[in-house]
């Protein structure tokens, strides 16, 4: 609805787009209140901060800049330090599918009172968040920083990009704190402490945490695309 209402109205100038972007990432690298819902909310306005670069780029004074020859080649550096982004959003992707289908199983060995199963399920679970952070930060070493010559447009997208990664590792880390890891040496006492009030895993704990990682995919997924279409108009202009 936004888009719709954006893509209507008067456009705005190159140095009121630079500044709204400067102003959101910003807002979003000085959060100190990491959440599911701060870190969803991230996502749609990193969203908005592509859609403000892209509108900034797509101005025919940046595009005259970004097609001269030293900063085509920046663009397309950043283009490809960007496949990082994509690499990304498609492991946490597969990271959140089978951490929800883990939540399923968990569900599932509590109503059929199978304590062994779940906590095999609480094993996987620790096993999956561990494997994705891994991965994360290896394909995050991959990220780098523009040239200082680079022009306003490739600095907002290199800062742009550094954001997103950390909303991602963020959204990752966050998954792994979610549910508790009993000690080994109480494991015999985890079935009893599955059916008190205070218990970590509850059922209805485990529903809400599935519609969480759901709104992560969703959050991501989103993202995904719109990391595409910026990909996309970018080298619309370079074609020019």
């Amino acid at each position: 609805m936004a888009s719709h209402l954006r893509s209507a109205s008067v456009p705005s100038s190159p140095r009121s787009c630079e500044t709204n972007v400067e102003e959101k990432l910003q807002t979003l690298n000085a959060s100190t209140s990491l959440t599911i819902e701060t870190v969803c909310d991230g996502m749609r306005k990193l969203g908005d901060i592509y859609n403000c670069i892209d509108e900034l780029a797509s101005s025919p004074s940046s595009q005259v800049l970004l097609c001269k020859p030293q900063q085509r080649i920046a663009v397309e550096k950043e283009l490809e330090r960007s496949l990082v982004l994509l690499d990304l959003c498609d492991a946490v992707q597969v990271s959140f599918s089978e951490l929800r289908a883990t939540v399923q199983d968990m569900q599932l060995a509590i109503k059929r009172g199978d304590d062994a199963a779940l906590q095999a399920n609480i094993i996987s679970w620790f096993r999956l968040a561990k494997k994705a952070q891994k991965q994360l930060k290896k394909i995050c070493k991959k990220s780098s920083f523009p040239d200082q010559e680079s022009c306003r447009v490739v600095k907002l997208l290199a800062e742009a990009r550094e954001t997103t990664v950390k909303m991602i590792e963020s959204s990752s880390d966050l998954m792994s704190k979610q549910i508790a890891m009993p000690n080994s040496s109480k494991w015999p006492l985890v079935s009893k402490a599955f059916q008190k009030t205070r218990v970590t895993c509850k059922e209805e704990q485990l529903q809400v945490l599935e519609l969480d990682i759901a709104d992560l995919e969703s959050g991501v997924e989103t993202l995904f695309r719109r990391l595409i279409q910026s990909r996309v108009s970018l080298l619309n202009t370079l074609s020019l």
